[in-house]
């Protein structure tokens, strides 16, 4: 982990700029600025930044434009941007998720939120980074020695899929318990389920704990809120799924590329009504629909900021009830002929 990150702040009003400075000063931080976006280019061409702070409401080249033209250098497309805008609306919302953006934090913002989603990004950042040097490193092994490599490799994916899981846990609405319980769900229903392999049940359950990681991109005012989120809250909360998977596509490796689809897939529904890709039946991997199912029956059964726990029979008839529906009916058969095993992991 580095020491001292270069972070770059770009906004046409100095005193935003100090301000932003200000609240990150503790964190040790080193400071490039530009007041406006032609000069951030530059200093983006001169400079290795690990993260860009970027107002949207600028002369000349807005914030969307100056993204645009980062998202389209390779040498700064993997930069980290997060706008750091008074505009409110969910089409820039949507516009700036779209361009290549990490997070979207409102002027005016509370400084416990930007310290916490800098340190966040630039944590993801740096993961992300050394994984993909990792990949690169272990593609230039030597062919005899490949198979010590890649079972090395797969523990590696292993402590990465741990550590991802830990910043999860440390950012979100997620528990350790909830995560472990998942795996353990997740693990039961592919033992029981016809035609998974042994192979199978390893990698479901080693993945399966990276159902949520994308909430860590989702702004801590809609991923903690207590209340029910509103319409265009709900459309960002959405996107952890499409955020999850493009930070895992860069791995081949089975198990991050299980965690992937399953990031991606673990809120479709059966008939076809979820979300984000809208598939149905057998177009779900399997991967994402036992996931789906030891999700949601611990999300019931157990206490959330938004809820308050279910009974295990409430939740239990909750899957039955929505086979065919929301689950995988195969999956619900499984479910609920194993029932008390899935009850013991409940109250572990």
């Amino acid at each position: 982990m580095k020491d001292r990150y270069h972070i770059l702040i770009v906004d046409d009003v100095s005193e935003n700029i100090q301000v932003a400075m200000n609240i990150l000063k503790e964190g040790n931080y080193q400071f490039s600025f530009a007041l406006n976006g032609e000069k951030a280019l530059a200093l983006v061409e001169e400079n290795d930044f690990e993260l860009i702070l970027l107002d949207i409401m600028m002369p000349g080249l807005n914030g969307f434009e100056v993204c645009s033209h980062l998202k389209r250098n390779p040498m700064a497309s993997d930069i980290p941007v997060i706008f750091l805008t008074a505009k409110v609306d969910i089409d820039s919302i949507s516009q700036g998720f779209k361009l290549g953006a990490v997070d979207y934090i409102l002027k005016p913002f509370h400084a416990e939120e930007l310290i916490a989603r800098v340190k966040n990004h630039l944590e993801l950042f740096t993961a992300k980074k050394l994984l993909k040097q990792h990949n690169i490193a272990l593609q230039n092994s030597l062919i005899s020695k490949e198979k010590r490599f890649m079972t090395e490799l797969e523990e590696n994916q292993k402590e990465m899929i741990y550590v991802l899981t830990e910043l999860m846990e440390a950012t979100s609405d997620e528990t350790g318990r909830h995560i472990r319980r998942v795996a353990q769900y997740s693990r039961l229903l592919a033992e029981y389920y016809p035609g998974l392999s042994s192979d199978d049940v390893e990698i479901i359950f080693h993945s399966a704990p990276m159902h949520d990681i994308g909430k860590i991109t989702i702004p801590h005012h809609i991923l903690c809120k207590p209340d029910k989120l509103t319409t265009e809250e709900f459309e960002i909360m959405k996107t952890h799924t499409t955020r999850a998977a493009e930070v895992m596509r860069i791995s081949k490796r089975k198990f991050m590329k299980a965690a992937e689809i399953i990031a991606l897939q673990h809120h479709e529904k059966w008939d076809g009504t979820g979300y984000p890709q809208g598939l149905s039946g057998d177009e779900i991997h399997i991967y994402a629909r036992i996931v789906a199912v030891a999700d949601v029956f611990d999300a019931l059964s157990h206490k959330r900021v938004y809820k308050e726990a279910w009974s295990l029979e409430d939740a239990t008839q909750y899957i039955i009830d929505h086979s065919g529906t929301h689950f995988d009916p195969k999956l619900t058969e499984v479910f609920a002929e194993n029932l008390d095993e899935f009850k013991a992991i409940a109250q572990s």
